[in-house]
């Protein structure tokens, strides 16, 4: 156990634990369609229990911290559950990974960042076309996966950059690693992010490298997100502006443009975050470590490759008894997700669902959370617990989950 240690005081050591908290996202995994899912489309997604519908994948650990007690989880449920346990719904009208995290980090949106179901104006494109200095394919709404395939012999012949949206707010640029650099091609994402402002704004700009040849390629893992910076403070801001380290793992530096952050590790799947959030809680370093897992999403949601993601879910539940084993008495551990991306349905877009919410720890009593109104309520948490103070947006529910004698 990590302790820090004061002078002693009347002859005796004072000793006092250092508190820490960690948030994992486990990017997509949602729980269930919220009532305004119709409005997106997203009628009948529920990516946890869709899946676990058709392969019933072992997730012991995962259900018995309380994951089949939440509210309509649609998995089953364990008669004494470890953790407090509930759902968050995202009051940001949106479900894209930026929106979500800055909901999560207290930061709700009134107005959500545009989408372009129909493709990007021509207006956009031929600023973005003439400051690149060539033209560009695609720029309509597809699977990432799809559109390399059908665009990636021209973009060879070519040169150009296959640009291409989705329900959510991304611009992406997918370009092969021999035709254009992936840092050529982070260039060009930086030229999007400053033309996708103002009335354009854009969460994400999305690099995709990627390789292969004759209609047969494949995206690496040099993937960059290129977000804008959070429109007002943020918990990670709060936090660095106390003298607290933020430790960032996997995309959540981009998903805040580094801002709030002061320990980087940006791992590229989810086997490497997973070791490096053991590394930190290991080491004893960190006071905040909010862990981003992508491989839910990038490889599985988006793809629709429901065998995928249910080995995913079932390889992060065998290493969670390790991450658990590794926290202090004083660590709280929020397991969480951001939106949903279920891999039944026809869509490969996100899907707009609630997200579990799971806190275990020492210090943690089990508890059933119920439904929480905002992502929010995630960042007020961890606010209250590191330092007693409250946010604008969200509201603590430490006061409900955490042992008598260590309020």
């Amino acid at each position: 156990m990590l302790r820090e240690h004061t002078p002693p005081e009347n002859d005796k050591e004072v000793i006092c634990v250092k508190k820490r908290a960690i948030i994992i996202v486990l990017d997509s995994v949602g729980i269930g369609e919220m009532p305004d899912a119709a409005e997106f489309s997203d009628e009948g997604s529920h990516t946890l229990g869709n899946i676990y519908a058709q392969l019933k994948p072992d997730l012991p650990n995962l259900l018995a911290l309380g994951l089949g007690n939440i509210e309509n989880s649609k998995l089953p449920p364990v008669e004494s559950p470890k953790a407090a346990y509930g759902r968050a719904a995202e009051k940001t009208h949106a479900k894209d990974t930026t929106s979500g995290h800055w909901e999560m980090a207290g930061l709700p949106m009134e107005v959500p960042f545009k989408t372009y179901p129909n493709g990007f104006p021509r207006s956009v494109m031929n600023e973005f076309e003439m400051k690149i200095h060539r033209g560009t394919l695609g720029n309509c709404v597809a699977s990432g996966t799809e559109i390399i395939n059908l665009l990636g012999d021209e973009h060879m012949r070519t040169g150009k950059p296959i640009v291409y949206t989705s329900a959510d707010s991304v611009f992406q640029i997918a370009a092969h690693e021999a035709v254009i650099p992936p840092e050529k091609l982070y260039n060009m994402c930086h030229i999007a992010r400053e033309i996708l402002r103002g009335e354009h704004l854009v969460g994400r700009v999305i690099a995709r490298p990627f390789r292969g040849s004759d209609g047969r390629y494949k995206r690496t893992e040099r993937r960059r997100d290129f977000a804008v910076e959070p429109i007002g403070e943020t918990i990670l801001d709060r936090l660095t502006r106390r003298g607290m380290d933020v430790v960032a793992i996997g995309k959540i530096e981009d998903i805040f443009c580094n801002r709030g952050i002061t320990t980087v590790d940006h791992t590229k799947n989810n086997e490497t975050g997973i070791e490096s959030t053991l590394r930190f809680l290991k080491s004893g370093k960190g006071d905040f470590i909010f862990t981003n897992l992508v491989d839910f999403d990038s490889l599985y949601g988006h793809r629709n490759d429901v065998r995928g993601y249910a080995d995913a879910l079932k390889y992060f539940d065998r290493k969670l008894p390790e991450i658990i084993d590794a926290m202090s008495d004083a660590d709280i551990l929020i397991i969480t997700a951001d939106h949903g991306c279920d891999p039944t349905t026809p869509s490969t877009d996100h899907s707009r669902e609630y997200i579990p919410v799971l806190v275990c720890g020492r210090r943690v009593q089990p508890a059933a959370l119920g439904t929480l109104p905002t992502f929010a309520d995630l960042g007020a948490s961890v606010v209250d617990y590191l330092t007693g103070e409250k946010i604008e947006h969200g509201e603590s529910f430490m006061p409900k989950i955490l042992k008598s004698e260590t309020v």
